[in-house]
């Protein structure tokens, strides 16, 4: 099973970014979602999707950013608008089957220079 996070990089404040997730090896996919890591604190969930397109965002987001998926290519997408330098983080993908074992991307780097 491998999870493939893309699309980070380096943006200026008030910027955008579109992360793509691609599962391979696995299928039957239920929940996919994007959590985010900053130096210094702990794991937070950005973003969540389940496999009828139900979302769930973290507070922060606050209408900025777009959690969608294609279930049919096991991809899930993060589309971020109006970046802040708080939203600097490593973004992570999650990946959770029907049968609940969860997987997790290796992570890329989001980072909002003001």
């Amino acid at each position: 099973v491998q999870l493939q996070a893309s699309g980070g990089g380096l943006v200026q404040a008030g910027g955008s970014l579109r992360l793509t997730c691609a599962v391979s090896g696995v299928s039957g996919i239920n929940i996919m979602a994007w959590y985010r890591q900053a130096p210094g604190k702990l794991r937070e969930l950005v973003a969540s999707i389940a496999r009828t397109g139900a979302t769930n965002y973290g507070e922060f987001v606050k209408g900025r950013f777009a959690c969608s998926r294609d279930n049919a290519e096991n991809t899930m997408y993060l589309q971020m608008s109006s970046l802040k330098p708080e939203d600097t983080a490593v973004y992570y993908c999650r990946a959770i089957p029907d049968w609940g074992t969860t997987y997790w991307g290796q992570g890329t780097q989001v980072t909002v220079s003001s």
